[in-house]
């Protein structure tokens, strides 16, 4: 059997080649075997996987409809384990169930041949009166932490959701190898979250509970899952804007891919005049397009031109003002800000890795005016492009996150800027 300590120089390995690793929350032996073959580096059994496949939303786990802990035991063991070993597989510990000691129910865990347990269900996706009805009981997030104790007491690869800067303090000290920042219930599709943070509100909260693993334990290897994450341009950004070291994604690799392949081929052996005839393309277009994330990508792959809100709406066939709007709504920040904090990032990078000039940079990033650069990315970074170089060589982490006082200007730049423009 693997041990914790070669999964772990395993994780470490892979994040120093491609910086990030995968973890997908898994249902089914199908999700499983080819989110493996597809490169993920481990898998979560979680009940909230078991609902998803049955076509239910991941809410359900948190109700009496079945017990998670037996839900999970069941299906990892019988059905993931059997089906592979190129993976570790942990299990999704209900761990405030009054009615399992946890010391030998990890055992348990153990003992089935599973690699770790996460902290999931969650009490810290429970908020207001009934979240302060239940610790009056004794169901309290403290109980999640000492399961993580002792599971890494017992030598188990340990994952905590955390949803604050207390709560990774407590994780950390449990001994927990894998500090993951919950964003909440993921978008997307017909069962997914309604109302959810947008990724700029996501993003703060990563920067705060990342802080803490820097400071107290930066080996710990640092993630996100949910939330407004659900495809590889949302990831990108993340990892960008953060010290983001992976994403795990439950709907985003079963749930929605699932809706949609189904969906788009039944409608096609249902309607195959459509399909087949000269609208073909064009209904393809409005059934399948992500305009945001076509956005996205577009902009990682021409940052360096100059690129406007204008030609993507006159691109994409839409207003520029509806266009905006579904930005605005997607991603909680314009079309501008979004375009300037990615061109600062990859500035910043090519100042910690290269021995380009300011102004070889500044045009690299889309700014023949290498004077309006340094502006800007003193508004974005903190300091001043040839200090943040310096600061780079001298302190790595330093300059890798804005300022408190940088961080709170990151608008006002943007409106310095921009003001009466589309982009810079």
């Amino acid at each position: 059997m693997t041990t914790k300590t070669d999964i772990l120089r395993q994780f470490h390995s892979q994040i120093s080649v491609t910086g990030h690793i995968i973890g997908v929350a898994a249902g089914s032996g199908m999700t499983t075997k080819y989110s493996v073959k597809g490169g993920a580096d481990f898998i979560l059994a979680l009940s909230a996987g078991r609902f998803r496949q049955a076509g239910r939303p991941s809410l359900a786990s948190y109700l009496s409809y079945a017990n998670s802990n037996e839900l999970v035991s069941d299906f990892a063991t019988r059905e993931l384990l059997s089906l592979i070993d190129e993976a570790p597989i942990l299990f999704g510990l209900h761990a405030t169930d009054p009615t399992i000691d946890l010391e030998s129910y990890i055992a348990e865990i153990r003992m089935q041949g599973l690699a770790g347990i996460a902290n999931f269900p969650t009490v810290g996706l429970i908020d207001g009166d009934f979240r302060r009805a239940l610790e009056e009981d004794g169901i309290r997030y403290d109980r999640e932490v000492e399961a993580i104790r002792i599971a890494h007491e017992q030598g188990l690869l340990t994952l905590a959701f955390v949803f604050d800067e207390m709560q990774t303090k407590d994780m950390i000290e449990a001994g927990a190898d894998i500090i993951c920042a919950h964003l909440g219930w993921n978008a997307g599709g017909a069962l997914g979250a309604k109302k959810l943070r947008t990724i700029e509100e996501s993003i703060a909260i990563a920067h705060r509970i990342f802080r803490v693993c820097r400071d107290l334990a930066p080996g710990r290897i640092r993630m996100i899952y949910g939330g407004p994450v659900k495809t590889p341009a949302d990831a990108q950004y993340f990892y960008e804007q953060t010290d983001c070291q992976g994403f795990i994604g439950g709907s985003s690799f079963e749930r929605i891919p699932s809706e949609k392949a189904i969906l788009n081929t039944l409608q096609a052996f249902k309607n195959s005049d459509e399909v087949f005839g000269k609208n073909s393309d064009a209904a393809d277009k409005a059934m399948m397009h992500d305009y945001i994330t076509f956005i996205q990508n577009h902009i990682a792959q021409n940052y360096q031109q100059t690129i406007t809100l204008n030609e993507m709406a006159l691109l994409l066939h839409l207003s520029p003002p509806y266009l905006s709007s579904l930005f605005k709504r997607r991603l909680g920040c314009s079309f501008t800000e979004y375009l300037i904090r990615f061109r600062m990032n990859k500035a910043a990078e090519l100042l910690r890795t290269t021995k380009m000039t300011v102004s070889e940079i500044a045009e690299d990033v889309g700014y023949p005016d290498s004077a309006q650069f340094s502006k800007i990315f003193k508004k974005y970074k903190g300091h001043a492009p040839r200090v943040y170089r310096s600061l780079a060589v001298s302190e790595p982490e330093a300059p890798a996150e804005a300022t408190e006082a940088a961080q709170a200007t990151d608008k006002a730049a943007a409106t310095d800027e921009v003001r009466g423009k589309e982009a810079p």
